[in-house]
């Protein structure tokens, strides 16, 4: 608990990375960003120039050395993640970490094992759907009742195409379609359904636009069912191609009834008709459709660091995320279901 702000230090000032330092630095009450970290000199301009961080560091165990950092937030290449994390605690600073937590099991066992180690600090992966108020207002629907038992989730994360294949040269290291985007939706079922067991699973994919992913073994479209140890099921869908935005959607079917998140990916309620039609505008990217998420997602756990409460969600959440993940990714490669 500490009566002034958590010192913040963030750790990878890419595109992800600016838009949390953009909210440390001027949104986020209790919070103030006084270092970054990047191998990267534009990078380090930027946060300079663009929000006068002046402790800039290319190296990030010196930043770690800092006494004036209490917490960074973590938000470099994904193969970097546990590592970094350990690395953190290891030098007493609490941690945010953009999702997934590892590619690979054994690294999230070990990050909880030295998490344990320190339950003095926090350590949270960002996985802002949780933060979202629609979905908040769904999870607390389901739990009160108000669909029975909650047997089956269809989640969907359809990123809009990028023709120049951005994603495409990330692709070796971003853990495949189901731990890189899919992880979301996997999260959320969990949640939603319960936290049951997971016991199998099967996943299919087809690259239908970037053939840059063969190399990788990777797809741009793929499909996945997770049956659940209480005979819960979950079927996902995830997309780099959409032709018109991006779209998160997630339907949670019950006993007594269904609910919705996300039905149609608008950008607002604004209905265009003319002699083309009848329109609407739909959502460009998936930051404009969680914006207000990734800031409450932020102040929780700004707000837990300064006044000792317990995170929302825990690192077992994300390891067991990740565990599915990685399975999608294996029945992908594999052709075959498996057992979890």
């Amino acid at each position: 608990m500490t009566d002034g702000p958590v010192r913040v230090g963030i750790v990878g000032v890419g595109r992800m990375g600016r838009r949390h330092a953009e909210n440390l630095a001027t949104r986020v009450p209790g919070a103030s960003l006084v270092a970054a970290c990047s191998p990267i000199g534009e990078e380090l301009d930027w946060a300079r120039d663009t929000l006068g961080v002046q402790a800039l560091h290319k190296d990030y165990h010196d930043l770690l050395g800092r006494h004036d950092v209490d917490a960074v937030f973590i938000v470099t290449p994904n193969t970097l993640h546990p590592a970094q994390i350990i690395a953190a605690l290891t030098a007493g600073k609490h941690v945010f970490c953009e999702k997934p937590l590892s590619m690979a099991l054994d690294e999230c066992l070990a990050v909880e094992a030295e998490a344990s180690r320190r339950p003095d600090l926090k350590v949270m992966i960002g996985f802002v759907r949780r933060f979202d108020a629609s979905y908040q207002d769904a999870q607390r629907s389901i739990a009160a009742g108000a669909i029975g038992r909650p047997f089956l989730v269809r989640s969907e994360t359809c990123d809009q195409n990028d023709p120049s294949g951005f994603f495409v040269k990330f692709a070796p290291t971003s853990g495949g379609i189901f731990v890189d985007m899919s992880v979301h939706d996997i999260d959320l079922a969990r949640w939603l359904l319960g936290s049951p067991k997971a016991l199998r699973v099967f996943s299919l994919g087809t690259v239908a636009v970037h053939e840059g992913l063969r190399a990788c073994g990777d797809v741009d479209n793929g499909v996945a069912m997770c049956e659940f140890a209480d005979g819960r099921i979950a079927c996902f869908y995830a997309s780099r191609t959409m032709a018109h935005g991006h779209e998160t959607a997630t339907e949670i079917v019950g006993t007594d009834g269904r609910l919705t998140v996300g039905r149609d990916g608008r950008l607002n309620q604004v209905e265009i008709s003319d002699a083309h039609g009848i329109r609407t505008l739909t959502t460009p990217t998936f930051y404009e459709r969680f914006a207000d998420a990734f800031l409450r997602e932020e102040q929780h756990f700004v707000d837990c660091v300064r006044h000792d409460r317990a995170l929302a969600l825990s690192l077992h959440d994300a390891t067991e995320a990740t565990r599915i993940g990685i399975a999608l990714r294996k029945s992908l490669s594999e052709h075959r279901i498996i057992e979890l």
